[in-house]
């Protein structure tokens, strides 16, 4: 009995060490080294219009990230776990592609169709010509979000279906036999039972998005119009010189803060998953 209590005592000790060095500690240094010129650089590093802009084309491209990859999450969990039909499996899988592809072949990869190329191109063109406009997606804010979103697709579909795989179908059907539209079976019975199995996707997919860098990266090639945050934090640690290093450090604060933020909303909607499959 004391040989497991001291084998368990020693697996925790383990544990917090290996989260103290490989988590805690590169964070906090982060917040050191971003002060390490005083509060008045680091106010001066995060006010810059170039990290202003990345920092707001972050947000915006997680949002559109969040919108997108949250509806079609739900649509395809709802259709996956509540109807039989061929090729259920093969979809899934295909759903499941992100987690398996790295980011920069994705981001190479609609620059194969979408560049000058590739044969979406060519489609995007002749809109283009109809209506007088210049859209285009490769190394454009269009781009930025199809990698944005690219990542973060499964996301919202996989924490949706394992709760629809636990419930089963028996309440939907008996909502249908008492004659409740397929809207109402959703909003009264299917719903209220996913909701924070949802919201959580949901967070998973915000912070997969606020710190999305490679297929992001393949895609964008303009400072200041369609750099991301991890853009701009990289090409300023690029630069090699001190006051750069340290504004890196600086603006990888803003992540950072972002990052404790979605951490506790997570931990709060994962207590309420927890209640909520009790």
């Amino acid at each position: 009995m004391k040989q497991s209590k001291w084998g368990e005592n020693t697996l925790i000790s383990l544990g917090f060490i290996f989260v103290i060095l490989m988590l805690v500690f590169p964070l906090v240094t982060v917040i050191i080294s971003s002060l390490a010129q005083g509060w008045g650089f680091y106010l001066k590093a995060i006010t810059t219009p170039y990290v202003l802009s990345a920092l707001g084309l972050t947000l915006l491209a997680a949002l559109v990230a969040v919108a997108v990859s949250g509806f079609f999450g739900l649509c395809a969990a709802y259709c996956i776990g509540k109807f039989d039909f061929k090729g259920k499996q093969f979809l899934m899988t295909l759903i499941d592609v992100p987690f398996s592809i790295s980011p920069v072949i994705a981001g190479l990869a609609f620059i194969m169709v979408f560049g000058r190329i590739g044969w979406g191109y060519g489609i995007l063109d002749t809109i283009n010509q109809w209506l007088g406009t210049n859209w285009r997606v490769v190394f454009a804010l269009p781009g930025v979000f199809l990698a944005t979103i690219f990542v973060t697709l499964p996301f919202v579909f996989r924490e949706v279906i394992a709760i629809m795989h636990t419930r089963g179908r028996e309440e939907e059907e008996a909502a249908v036999l008492m004659g409740a539209s397929g809207l109402t079976v959703f909003w009264k019975v299917t719903f209220p039972q996913i909701k924070w199995a949802f919201l959580y996707g949901v967070l998973l997919c915000a912070a997969r998005a606020l710190g999305a860098f490679g297929a992001v990266a393949a895609l964008s090639k303009a400072r200041g119009s369609t750099f991301t945050l991890p853009l701009e934090i990289d090409a300023l640690y690029m630069s090699g010189s001190a006051t750069g290093v340290t504004a890196a450090f600086a603006a990888s604060s803003l992540l950072v803060l972002m990052s404790v933020l979605l951490l506790l909303l997570r931990a709060y909607v994962e207590h309420r998953v927890g209640h909520a499959g009790d």
